[in-house]
């Protein structure tokens, strides 16, 4: 079975452990993720069966909405909840204070990710480095925040939304707020909304053909050849540009690639989508 679809991931689950129940519930042995949520966080996790699983690298996933909550005056090296090693008062702030802190961080920001997340570093998980009581020599990275709005301020807690760049670190980004407020804070929660138009309607099938960041081509010779996956003529297609393309035929996809005059199949006989 090829489905595409979104979960609402619950709190306190990995999300390579949730697909546990994904596999049950639909009863496929073949399940795949796009987007790691971290265990503390909820929300819409993009999620694929059979043949999809090969999809998530050419879908459209961008920007990305979150809502999040800023407990202030806790501290956590893990910048959420999960690790928290002291808890201070912290004076009451004023909402122009906040709006504008959260107006400051909006554009391009480069940061440290936090030592506790999923991208590995000689071939290990940070944070397992980080749990071991490794050093964890992470690099900076870059990411855009399109947008960031007050929701509530309940002292000590400041609920925010913000709309950012695929790739973006919400607890480094709350650490930065925190940051420029001067106090210490953590994440206590966190809530994905949406990545691109991808969110949580009660695991609707979704046509990942309507989604691919990718453009479409059209190849002009034997439909036979390009569904057989034989060789293919770069002369046979409408654009022979160099670039990954979604090409079309009336029973499957395939996804090729254009370099130097040479075509090569990423994907083949992708079957269409079945609601």
């Amino acid at each position: 079975m090829n489905r595409l679809f979104v979960v609402n991931k619950p709190i306190f689950r990995t999300s390579n452990g949730y697909m546990g129940y994904v596999k049950r519930k639909y009863h496929t042995k073949k399940v795949g993720f796009s987007g790691t949520l971290d265990p503390f966080a909820t929300g819409s996790l993009i999620v694929a069966t059979g043949q999809y699983t090969k999809l998530f690298q050419y879908l459209d996933k961008t920007p990305k909405s979150y809502r999040a909550t800023l407990w202030l005056g806790a501290n956590s090296p893990s910048l959420d909840i999960e690790k928290i090693t002291s808890i201070q008062e912290t004076p009451t702030l004023t909402l122009d204070t906040i709006e504008t802190v959260l107006a400051s961080l909006e554009g391009e920001l480069t940061y440290y990710p936090p030592k506790f997340c999923a991208k590995k570093i000689g071939g290990k998980r940070a944070y397992e480095l980080a749990r071991s009581g490794e050093a964890v020599p992470l690099k900076q990275i870059t990411s855009t925040i399109h947008h960031i709005k007050l929701l509530h301020y309940t002292h000590p807690f400041i609920h925010f939304e913000a709309t950012v760049s695929e790739g973006t670190y919400i607890r480094s980004l709350g650490a930065l707020i925190a940051d420029r407020l001067g106090v210490d804070a953590t994440l206590s929660s966190l809530h994905r909304i949406h990545e691109g138009a991808f969110s949580f309607e009660e695991e609707r099938a979704i046509d990942p053909f309507q989604h691919l960041a990718i453009p479409n081509n059209t190849y002009t010779g034997d439909i036979s050849y390009l569904e057989l996956g034989k060789k293919l003529s770069v002369t046979y297609f409408t654009i022979q540009e160099d670039g990954v393309y979604l090409v079309e035929t009336p029973n499957f996809y395939a996804v090729v690639e254009i370099l130097a005059g040479q075509v090569s199949y990423r994907l083949n006989r992708l079957e269409k989508f079945h609601a």
